[in-house]
């Protein structure tokens, strides 16, 4: 067996970016690869607001993505709703908790976040945000709110981070494919599955 990693941010625009093509590529790859998630984490634990500069920044980066995968959209009512922190910790150990609690939540856990922060403009690094997102798709609430702040999540954090650098990946999202004890980076393509595909074979 063969093992493709894909290492991402929930909150990493370019990750929302890449769902609808990625869920086709994971459809159509040979039966010999199987698939693991890391989160990257993309910007560690902060309380401070996020600066004009960096909003900017990032709406700018939103615009372009609109341009260059146009089947992504963004709800921009975020900018004006909330007070925005460049804190992705949080939403990766979401993500971490639902998958301890069930792992076939995983993926349904990072969709509920992205359609919270896209869609509904809701903040991701704000707990309460991450528990809404938890409810609907049948976690246990209580649970997971124990796990979100638990010392063994915040050591997987690490654990995937520190996995995803030893692997040379920098920037989300990123596929490596392992095969034989080698890594070989996938060029994503935001359109396309067919390049990736063969680059898989």
């Amino acid at each position: 067996m063969s093992t493709l990693y894909y290492v991402h941010d929930p909150m990493c625009s370019w990750c929302w970016a890449f769902r609808p093509t990625l869920t086709k590529l994971l459809a159509a790859l040979p039966s010999h690869i199987k698939v693991q998630y890391l989160v990257g984490g993309l910007a560690p634990d902060s309380d401070e607001p996020m600066d004009e500069t960096t909003q900017a920044m990032i709406q700018k980066h939103w615009h372009t993505i609109e341009k260059k995968v146009p089947t992504t959209k963004f709800n921009f009512d975020f900018w004006t709703n909330n007070t925005p922190r460049r804190s992705t910790y949080p939403a990766c150990r979401a993500v971490l908790a639902a998958k301890a609690q069930d792992a076939g939540k995983e993926d349904a856990m990072i969709f509920a976040i992205q359609q919270a922060y896209y869609f509904q403009a809701k903040n991701p690094s704000n707990d309460d945000t991450l528990i809404h997102c938890a409810k609907p798709i049948g976690l246990d609430t209580k649970q997971f709110q124990q796990d979100l702040h638990a010392k063994h999540t915040q050591q997987q954090l690490e654990h995937d981070i520190q996995q995803a650098q030893n692997m040379g990946v920098h920037s989300f999202p990123s596929l490596i494919l392992e095969d034989n004890g080698q890594f070989k980076p996938i060029a994503i393509d935001y359109n396309h599955t067919g390049n990736m595909l063969q680059q898989l074979s």
